[in-house]
């Protein structure tokens, strides 16, 4: 069961990929959405459509500032914090930079939220939570030990997510996003997702590069599932919800290679040079997870999450965004 009173949302890092795509859903639902974005990571762009509109506003402003955060939680009523500085690689080669934005300005913004009394705080973690363990699928309640800086720092944002809700009664929820995909996503610097730069390989007639011997398999998850199960969070009324954390994902793994060669098909279609294209395997990656997949009965039984676009249907959704701005 869900309640569909409109409220004032704020989202953290709604001009980013996921973000982005957030703040259409919640603004599809009804509700208002103030969109808070240092712009660090993430593009104006993605928000250009929303900006006008009497129940969308963005400030720019940046969570490891408390004044910031303080600012911005002022009279909403429900938190989504998506805001962070994501990549394994990067949190290896940087891990005070992850440590600042990703611990420091969660903290920051859960506390200003709790003495705000905002009703619900609806947080992004990641599948990195499972770090070393072989268990597949992935259940919430088993997870390995970290492998980065920046798995380290979802950990803890659960841990400090569960503290808050058992010591003040704070409606805290986690979501858990694995691999996801989708229009807006960037697929330039070095730190990018696999998707989009494969795709921008591919368009530019280039092997895309693959650590390992691409068998690492992974749960990947099309933004308009992520975004449904962002706004049933928000608006679930389940008491078993209330610090709890959720893996949301397809339910599905898929190998890296055949990720590849599935690109290569739907791109041939547009571009038949594409089809010739090779890959190139280059060295393994320390900090990458080698398998991952979700179990996602959790998210369906307490928030109603129901993924209907799979990896094939997401690609083609996406494709032509891709083409049309990348080639």
């Amino acid at each position: 069961m869900t309640a569909k009173q409109p409220r004032l949302i704020l989202v953290t890092g709604g001009a980013g990929f996921i973000g982005s795509h957030v703040c259409d859903a919640l603004l599809a639902e009804g509700h208002s959405v103030r969109c808070m974005d240092n712009l660090a990571t993430s593009k104006r762009a993605n928000i250009a459509h929303l900006e006008g509109l009497p129940e969308f506003s963005f400030v720019e402003a940046d969570i490891r500032s408390e004044v910031d955060c303080a600012k911005a939680v002022e009279g909403v009523e429900a938190v989504v914090h998506l805001a962070a500085l994501g990549s394994v690689p990067r949190s290896i080669k940087e891990p005070l930079a992850s440590h600042a934005t990703n611990l420091t300005g969660f903290l920051n913004m859960m506390e200003a939220a709790r003495k705000e009394g905002v009703t619900r705080f609806v947080y992004a973690s990641s599948s990195s939570v499972y770090g070393d363990s072989k268990e597949l699928p992935k259940r919430e309640q088993n997870i390995g030990l970290p492998l980065s800086p920046y798995a380290v720092t979802k950990v803890t944002n659960e841990v400090y997510a569960q503290l808050y809700f058992r010591l003040h009664g704070f409606h805290t929820i986690g979501l858990r996003f694995f691999n996801v995909f989708g229009e807006r996503q960037d697929p330039e610097g070095p730190y990018a997702a696999a998707i989009p730069k494969f795709i921008r390989s591919f368009l530019k007639h280039e092997p895309p590069q693959i650590h390992g011997d691409g068998m690492q398999s992974r749960d990947f998850t099309y933004v308009s599932n992520v975004a449904q199960v962002v706004v049933k969070a928000v608006d679930a009324t389940d008491p078993r919800c209330a610090g709890e954390v959720f893996n949301v994902a397809y339910g599905s793994r898929t190998y890296l290679l055949d990720l590849v060669h599935t690109l290569r098909d739907e791109l041939a279609t547009i571009d038949p040079a594409i089809a010739k294209v090779d890959v190139l395997h280059i060295p393994e990656r320390s900090g990458d997870i080698r398998d991952s997949l979700a179990d996602i009965s959790k998210a369906k039984e307490l928030l109603g999450y129901a993924p209907d676009v799979d990896l094939r249907a997401g690609l083609r959704k996406a494709l032509p965004w891709y083409v049309k701005n990348w080639r």
